[in-house]
């Protein structure tokens, strides 16, 4: 793995009125690392992902993809550099087809839509089913999107997010809304479709149980400050963590007598 980081969030700070949502973060992230995001509500983990992606822009500090600012950018900047994203509610249309959907998005990174006929050429359909066989979804790229359970659509968002060949990957809670018994084979899907990729991923996850089967490395998030940052079996370990993330009452906790 390189030690040159693809990603450096440097002293990121943000507010929103009296609410600190990020403090002095740093973050380095090395090309090829499976990083997990973790948090309780309001912690901080979804504006950090908002401002690599340049939805929400840093108050001061600086983030640098590769050794290239993109503070300053807009979304549409940043995702042209390689920087993709899918989100805790997919953002499809649910009135086309899964195909559709894909033809939209392999149209948009191209920057050439101006009707629907050039989107469908042979070159996006087959480019298309190469991304939907990857996530396991072409036995349902002629149904609509309104047809199809959560988990399906969950799927859907990450491999429009694939389309656009990115560099980072930024996947906003990619289990939230999934059934228990679906999650790992789910995860499992996902994996297995991101692997060969030379591809960087972060994760904003909330089950401990995914986060450590699925991550090289764990960036915990508390009040807008990252309280850990260390492979998963010393991260999950510390007792901040313990206490304000994953909610275990500790002996010094409990109240004397």
């Amino acid at each position: 793995m390189s030690q040159e980081p693809l990603l450096h969030a440097q002293g990121l700070n943000k507010q929103f009125g009296a609410v600190v949502a990020a403090h002095d973060v740093d973050v380095r992230v090395n090309v090829g690392e499976r990083v997990s995001l973790i948090g309780s509500n309001g912690a901080g983990k979804t504006t950090f992902v908002n401002m690599i992606t340049g939805y929400v822009r840093a108050d001061s500090g600086r983030i640098l993809l590769g050794n290239t600012d993109i503070s300053r950018l807009d979304p549409r900047e940043i995702t042209r550099m390689g920087v993709a994203r899918s989100f805790q509610i997919p953002q499809l249309y649910p009135s086309m087809t899964v195909l559709e959907n894909m033809l939209v998005a392999l149209a948009c990174h191209e920057a050439r839509l101006s009707s629907w006929l050039p989107a469908a050429s042979p070159k996006r359909v087959q480019r298309a089913d190469e991304v939907l066989s990857r996530f396991k979804l072409l036995r349902h790229r002629e149904r609509l999107v309104a047809e199809l359970p959560g988990g399906l659509r969950k799927l859907i968002d990450i491999a429009l997010a694939m389309t656009g060949s990115p560099r980072l990957l930024l996947l906003d809670e990619p289990t939230s809304g999934v059934a228990a018994e679906e999650k790992f084979p789910m995860m499992d899907t996902i994996m297995q479709a991101l692997q060969g990729q030379a591809l960087t991923v972060l994760f904003v996850e909330h089950d401990m149980d995914i986060v450590n089967r699925y991550c090289d490395r764990v960036v915990a998030f508390y009040s807008g400050r990252i309280i850990a940052d260390d492979v998963p079996a010393v991260a999950l370990a510390q007792t901040d963590v313990r206490r304000y993330v994953t909610g275990e009452r500790l002996p010094e906790d409990a109240p004397h007598a």
